[in-house]
């Protein structure tokens, strides 16, 4: 990994620091760039607010092997991990490598190594283009994640999206917020509950939302036909001073009561974070920038590369916690 990072610092010089910790204190630049919003406060929010859990070490048992095996919408996952939907390398990454090279990387590495990637959209259009091409190599094992479009260049993504035949579509409805897309004249909002409706029976498939943060968000998520949602204030980029993830996860879970899946992102850079997660009640989590520079340092081998240090590291993680499986991780775990 130090090779990786190394070689991604230098390919993304002025866009991320590759910084030995990803908490947003040092970010070369906000948005467009790597960084977070406005003052950076939501970003590195995500951060303090795992950093902030303990756990609780437990070791007079007879586990040495845990199982991190999971599932989603009927895929088997070794662990509960997808690497985030994240595009637009040239504005973002400072062009480090070309846009297909980077979700390919994406995509085949979490399939190398038993978990899904998730696929961008944006402007311009091969940001979305490059992932349905990853998605239908990937013989739709991967998630394509689509903007908050108006009608006409919605559901003309989501046709492309289904042409791919993928195991499930998300909408990353906090992109509404997304700098990036009002710099660029394209028009995205926010999303009522009958459109969301709508979008469910249109795609016929698992329908994911991204950028819940409040439990009476998560109820409308419910209602609007969500099969899973994701806790998201969107790495820090679309609305400044909201609080970690890991900080509203728990009401959120508690709400949606197992009706529905709960995945989180925010501020995960470990096997522990993971762990921490699943102890506070999600069923998965999605971990962006990381991976964002293991591809840029590595592409595919980097990705791979990646994804066995935080299966290591949560496995390890497990053994000291006295978790024998994916299952037996709650709340107790926690100090």
């Amino acid at each position: 990994m130090k090779s990786i990072r190394d070689t991604a610092r230098e390919k993304m010089t002025g866009y991320c620091r590759v910084c030995p910790i990803c908490n947003g204190k040092n970010c070369a630049s906000g948005v467009p760039g790597m960084g977070g919003i406005g003052t950076g406060e939501a970003f590195r929010a995500n951060g303090e607010a795992l950093a902030d859990l303990r756990l609780n070490m437990r070791l007079i048992h007879e586990i040495t092997e845990p199982d991190t095996s999971t599932e989603l919408f009927g895929t088997s996952l070794d662990f509960p991990l997808l690497a985030a939907p994240i595009g637009g390398v040239s504005y973002n990454m400072g062009g480090a490598i070309p846009e297909a090279d980077y979700i390919n990387a994406i995509v085949e590495g979490c399939l190398k190594e038993g978990l899904i990637g998730c696929t961008g959209d944006g402007v311009p259009p091969e940001i979305s283009q490059c992932g349905f091409e990853a998605i239908k190599a990937a013989e739709g094992r991967a998630i394509p994640f689509i903007k908050p479009w108006e009608d006409k260049e919605l559901f003309e993504k989501l046709d492309k999206a289904l042409a791919c035949n993928p195991m499930a579509i998300g909408m990353d409805i906090d992109a509404a917020g997304l700098i990036t897309l009002r710099l660029q004249g394209r028009p995205v909002s926010p999303k009522s509950i009958s459109k969301l409706r709508e979008i469910r029976k249109y795609i016929q498939r698992p329908f994911i939302i991204k950028g819940i943060m409040t439990p009476d968000q998560a109820e409308l998520a419910m209602d609007a036909g969500a099969d899973a949602i994701v806790v998201s204030n969107h790495g820090g980029r679309v609305l400044d001073m909201t609080p970690g993830t890991a900080d509203v996860l728990p009401e959120i879970v508690e709400t949606v009561g197992g009706k529905i899946r709960v995945l989180v992102d925010g501020g995960i850079r470990s096997g522990v974070d993971i762990l921490k997660m699943l102890a506070l009640g999600a069923d998965a989590v999605l971990i962006g920038r990381p991976f964002s520079i293991a591809a840029c340092g590595g592409e595919t081998e980097g990705v791979c590369t990646y994804i066995r240090q935080l299966r290591t590291e949560l496995k390890q993680a497990m053994v000291m916690t006295g978790c024998a499986s994916i299952a037996d991780v709650d709340e107790t775990i926690l100090y």
